[in-house]
């Protein structure tokens, strides 16, 4: 299987980051759970790769994706 450096920017207040993580543990994907309610910098980090305030955010091996884009996550993880 196919191994893809994924990091969900989310917060605990947000129903679309715990869908998007549900997501990813459906399929199996491993993700690195980056809590930018707690972390400020790494809040920063995922406004400037972003350039959005609003979470989730998704990285994956590289490319941004805003919101929880299911078509959009995957197409990146390869999962049609």
């Amino acid at each position: 299987m196919e191994k893809h450096k994924v990091i969900v920017y989310s917060t605990d207040s947000c129903p679309w980051c715990h869908k998007a993580k549900d997501f990813l543990k459906e399929h199996n994907i491993e993700f690195e759970d980056v809590n930018v309610g707690k972390d400020q910098e790494k809040a920063k980090e995922m406004v400037e790769k972003s350039g959005q305030m609003g979470v989730p955010v998704i990285e994956i091996d590289g490319k941004i994706v805003v919101g929880f884009d299911e078509t959009k996550i995957k197409e990146l993880l390869h999962l049609n």
